[in-house]
């Protein structure tokens, strides 16, 4: 990742732009720290993009329309040896 100061990439902010969609992200650095990252519309979507809901991703999973059968244990207490 290339980085630039942000002296630099004020001045040059249409260049640093094009250096993103031509390389892909891009450092900011100020006072020799890094500051922030310039990202593609794309990358950062990728990054934080809408996530599907739970009942979309039950309705997304491998296992989906398969029959599950769950049985349980009727009993609504247990015995404890005291």
């Amino acid at each position: 990742m290339a980085s630039w100061q942000l002296q630099d990439a004020k001045a040059r902010l249409s260049e640093l732009v094009k250096a993103v969609a031509a390389e892909g992200p891009q450092e900011i650095t100020v006072h020799g720290r890094p500051a922030a990252v310039v990202l593609s519309p794309e990358t950062y979507k990728g990054l934080v993009g809408q996530k599907p809901g739970f009942l979309e991703f039950l309705r997304q999973s491998p296992l989906a329309g398969t029959t599950m059968v769950v049985s349980r244990n009727p009993d609504v207490t247990r015995r404890v040896r005291l």
